[in-house]
């Protein structure tokens, strides 16, 4: 009996051939790379806060009072006389560090309970998925309000709200991905050759759970800095005078009636990150999915 090699037979076939052919596809799709450059301009935007802010984030009275653009102040100042693109551009730091923090705790966490569960004891199997149900049975404000009355407001409460509770959906991903992948007939192949359990997981599952990790992760970037501006915006997470765009649609609600451009300079950022992330993960979709790709 001859055995077809693991390469043909095993899904990775289906996904780019190369980085140079996933960019090509990438930018082919207007909305996509529309997309990719809001991401890359936030990325670079929170990177280089510190050195592009025109002013200090905490520093009171650099200018009048909820004035409105001007070329002083781009977007504007708060009650307090701070510039509102400094606080916007710092702000879109702390959630960048938010964002990427908490991802990557989850997707590390979810990917080992993932595999445990997908390729585990039916027993194993259970317990773990009584888990991701019971995390995921609590609303995230609800277990924010819970984990702060014991550890206090905090970035790093915030982090960790935000990754237990993401946890479970990167959990269930790979542990339905792994399940449907672990009687295949190339992995088959190879438990039949004596391949090991770690060389099947890391060999043959891990290259074909990647994908649709990658594009869930993009994609929920913008659903991370959505709460964790909500818990600042109540309170729960970042604390002043640190900037953030929810402590400042927090200020900006405050004193709407005196003026609206608080509140607009804190939730554009939040639309543009938003639509980026979301364009750019349906981009990485379509690539990462042979199923939606035009040329196969």
């Amino acid at each position: 009996m001859s055995l077809a090699p693991t390469t043909s037979s095993s899904p990775k076939s289906g996904r780019p051939s190369s980085w140079r052919s996933g960019w090509r596809r990438l930018a082919a799709d207007r909305l996509g790379f529309f997309g990719f450059v809001l991401v890359a301009l936030f990325i670079v935007a929170a990177i280089l806060a510190p050195w592009i802010a025109p002013y200090s984030p905490t520093q009171i009275m650099v200018g009048p009072r909820l004035a409105p653009p001007s070329w002083e102040h781009w977007l504007g100042t708060d009650q307090i006389g701070r510039d509102l693109l400094s606080r916007v551009l710092l702000g879109g730091r702390v959630a960048l560090t938010v964002a990427f923090a908490t991802i990557a705790a989850a997707l590390t966490i979810g990917f080992a309970l993932g595999l445990a569960a997908g390729f585990g004891p039916a027993w194993l199997d259970n317990i773990l998925v009584l888990l991701f149900d019971a995390v995921r049975s609590f609303p995230t404000i609800v277990f924010g309000l819970a984990v702060v009355t014991l550890l206090g407001p905090g970035l790093s409460t915030v982090v960790l709200v935000v990754s237990v509770t993401s946890i479970p959906i990167y959990a269930r991903i790979v542990r339905t991905q792994t399940q449907a992948l672990r009687h295949a007939d190339y992995v088959d192949a190879e438990r039949a050759m004596g391949a090991g359990i770690f060389r099947i997981l890391f060999v043959h599952i891990l290259p074909n759970v990647v994908g649709p990790l990658v594009v869930l992760a993009s994609m929920d970037v913008p659903l991370v800095i959505a709460t964790e501006a909500g818990l600042s915006f109540l309170g729960l997470g970042v604390r002043p005078p640190m900037a953030s765009w929810g402590t400042i649609l927090n200020d900006g609600y405050t004193f709407i009636r005196n003026s609206p451009w608080p509140v607009i300079a804190g939730s554009i950022p939040i639309v543009l990150v938003t639509l980026g992330f979301t364009f750019f993960g349906e981009a990485l979709r379509d690539i990462f999915d042979p199923r939606l790709r035009r040329d196969v």
